[in-house]
């Protein structure tokens, strides 16, 4: 079976920074986009960072964007997102998932195009 496993969350003070990363197993998916999604308590699922195929596109929300960066590893099967200058505002449980399905929007931050999730990882930051 497919699975997606975060990792690498974890409670940080303001300014500080976190490693995350995503190892899939059950299949490759060195074929296809890449994404991370946070959701925070009592708000909807958001989209964070995206990378396609290859790596040599990447897609931020504006609200992280200069903070964090995308990167995959496709011979390890592997996407990590490094967050740096994290902020409270950050908080939240943030997931990969894979983008398998390519709608008319085609676009990477649109939760409806991707089909696999992980069980996600919490990150704190406080103060």
């Amino acid at each position: 079976q497919v699975e997606l496993v975060e990792s690498g969350g974890g409670l940080v003070q303001a300014g500080g920074s976190l490693r995350l990363s995503c190892a899939a197993s059950g299949r490759t998916f060195s074929s296809y986009g890449m994404g991370w999604f946070r959701q925070a308590p009592g708000k909807e699922r958001e989209f964070v960072s995206a990378i396609n195929w290859s790596g040599d596109n990447t897609y931020y929300a504006d609200s992280v964007k200069g903070r964090f960066t995308i990167s995959r590893d496709n011979a390890k099967n592997t996407v990590s997102l490094q967050m740096s200058s994290l902020k409270p505002e950050d908080t939240a449980v943030y997931y990969c998932a894979v983008r398998i399905y390519v709608r008319r929007t085609y676009s990477y931050a649109e939760s409806n195009e991707y089909g696999y999730w992980g069980r996600g990882t919490q990150v704190t930051v406080s103060s």
